[in-house]
């Protein structure tokens, strides 16, 4: 499976951009997709996931980011409103073939395929 995430961008705080990750190279869509992100001299951290039916999110992300899927086109959707400064970080889309246990689905280490990356700079 292969993921390719675009939409980064630079905004400035309180705006919004909505980021993008399609799957190619596997007959069915992924049974999980998610977000995590890095900034710099941090370690990547969870942001949201799609765990079939069900929506997770990090406690920064709640009531601002909003994660959303289109199995027919095998892609999943984050989009980020009141974006902050500490917001800006590489954002990274991740996938699993099959369901994650739910204490696991914030763990990198649990996820098989990830995307390049791409670059949000929310400036203030």
């Amino acid at each position: 499976v292969q993921l390719q995430a675009s939409g980064g961008g630079l905004v400035q705080s309180g705006g919004s951009l909505k980021l993008s990750c399609a799957a190619s190279g596997s007959t069915s869509s992924p049974f999980v997709m998610g977000w995590f992100r890095q900034a710099p001299g941090k370690e990547r951290e969870f942001v949201s996931a799609s765990n079939g039916g069900t929506r997770f999110y990090a406690d920064s992300a709640k009531g601002r980011f909003t994660i959303s899927r289109d199995n027919a086109k095998n892609t999943v959707y984050l989009q980020m409103n009141s974006l902050k400064p500490e917001d800006t970080a590489v954002y990274f889309c991740a996938a699993r073939k099959n369901r994650i246990i739910t204490g696991r689905i914030k763990q990198a280490g649990a996820y098989e395929y990830w995307g390049q990356g791409t670059l949000v700079t929310v400036s203030s």
